[in-house]
């Protein structure tokens, strides 16, 4: 029998969550410029995770049991509707993230329009959360190349790939990859006169481009915009997870609602995926939310969006460094020339510690090096542009990572669906990253890993990382 067997006392529980935390990317300090999201103020901070502990156990299944997180539902969806401009007779739910959030749009949407294969169009450059929405959902997705320039979707060709079987078109504010802000006003336009539904994917950019005179529209001041996801755990600065999914009318919203009376229990009634929903992250979400305040929210969006065009600037100007595309919010996309690459680049700001992501080729788009910019890493722009430098520098002077011909040839004959545990482990033994007992043994500078990914096609890669995962996440013996 294994697992804990005698109770640990409180000390040495605490001890080792500390010690487990250790291994991880900081959360706060501004210094991780992906997965989290730091507004840089350590009391919002602290009464986010005061509410959250005292709503932990409260559950969200049933608003009459627990009326405290009905209420703060209502409040935080009509926050976020006065943020988005929704009109008169909106109607909205808390979910757990944006993935549920975009599942449940393209649910709403299969259901909402009757169609023995229905599909949705979306330019390739929309979050993956959707092609997982399709998977699941059994929604095809059309993919639409985006304006190779400008990195933004191109309407024209979205209309042309609409047809009978089409129930929504997506557009991102902005975009995650590339940070970018879809033509709201022409997509919504061209699903409005199909009479079809379009949504828009603001998750990580819903908090922000309110308060940016810059932003284009894309919000439901847009005729033709059904429904909007937005993150409060990205820019509203909460704890993790809690998103709002937002419909023009509750009509719309109502083909996502489940219930059922079929079975000898309670009647099941569902807003969301889940059933039971913990109210800590709804508690924490409420809690944070009045104490930043609107007025709050419009000062870190700004110097969030500060950071982010002093950043690219200075990228510019840095050889073997270039700004991608021209960013419309805080998310920026690097690119190196051929004299280095992202890869090595991403290991180097590791080392001086700081985590930007990297983001393998697509189509005719290099890899590139993706930042997240929170409120919390403004002051720290000059010392994160010189390590940058250095860490460019360092690349350049290390060379492009090369992936081996005689394993670059091996990975160009295997059929990804036929990769199984045996040939996945004979990668692994190929590659060196096969421990002394067959198990993952990952390299601390990661360019040569994500080298050979970046050279494999989508599908492939696919199937290598399914592998990982599947490796990472096994039982621990004893």
């Amino acid at each position: 029998m294994t697992g804990v067997k005698a109770a640990m006392p409180t000390d040495e529980v605490l001890a080792t969550l500390r010690m487990l935390q250790g291994l991880d990317l900081p959360a706060h300090g501004g210094r991780t410029l992906a997965y989290v999201y730091d507004s840089g103020l350590a009391d919002a901070d602290a009464v986010g995770l005061e509410a959250l502990a005292m709503f932990a156990g409260s559950n969200g299944l049933d608003p009459t049991a627990f009326p405290s997180l009905l209420k703060m539902e209502n409040d935080l969806v009509a926050l976020a509707g006065g943020l988005l401009d929704a009109p008169d007779g909106f109607a909205g739910s808390a979910t757990s993230g944006g993935t549920e959030s975009i599942l449940l749009a393209v649910l709403a949407a299969r259901k909402g329009r009757d169609h023995p294969s229905p599909s949705m169009v979306l330019p390739t450059s929309a979050h993956a959360a959707f092609l997982k929405a399709a998977a699941y959902l059994g929604v095809r997705a059309v993919l639409v190349d985006v304006d190779p320039v400008t990195l933004r979707a191109d309407p024209a060709a979205m209309a042309a790939a609409v047809d009978d079987s089409t129930v929504l078109v997506v557009a991102s504010a902005p975009s995650y990859a590339h940070g970018v802000i879809d033509p709201v006003p022409e997509i919504a336009a061209l699903a409005a006169a199909r009479g079809i539904r379009c949504h828009v994917d603001a998750c990580i950019g819903g908090w922000v481009l309110p308060h940016l005179d810059t932003a284009t529209p894309w919000t439901f001041a847009v005729e033709g915009v059904t429904s909007v996801s937005v993150d409060l755990h990205k820019y509203a600065y909460t704890p993790k997870g809690v998103s709002v999914l937002l419909h023009r009318t509750a009509a719309l919203r109502s083909t996502h609602l489940f219930a059922s009376a079929n079975w000898p229990g309670y009647t099941m009634l569902n807003a969301t995926m889940q059933s039971t929903r913990s109210g800590g992250p709804l508690a924490a979400a409420w809690a944070v939310t009045r104490r930043i305040g609107l007025d709050g929210y419009a000062e870190l969006a700004r110097r969030a969006r500060e950071a982010t065009l002093a950043i690219a600037r200075a990228a510019d100007g840095i050889p073997g460094l270039r700004v991608l595309v021209t960013p419309d919010s805080t998310l920026l996309a690097l690119a190196t020339d051929d004299s280095c690459d992202a890869f090595t680049v991403a290991d180097e700001m590791l080392e001086r510690g700081w985590y930007v992501q990297p983001q393998l080729s697509f189509g005719n788009l290099p890899p590139t090096l993706h930042l997240t910019l929170s409120a919390a890493t403004a002051p720290a722009v000059d010392e994160l542009v010189d390590d940058l430098s250095d860490a460019v520098a360092a690349a350049r002077a290390a060379g492009p990572v090369r992936v081996d011909p005689g394993l670059a040839a091996l990975l160009g004959g295997i059929d990804p669906a036929a990769l199984d545990d045996a040939g996945f482990a004979g990668i692994l033994g190929a590659a060196g990253l096969a421990g002394a007992d067959g198990s993952l043994a990952l390299p601390s500078r990661m360019a040569g890993v994500n080298a050979l990914l970046d050279a494999c096609p989508p599908a492939l890669r696919e199937a290598l990382l399914l592998g990982v995962l599947d490796r990472l996440s096994r039982p621990t013996p004893g």
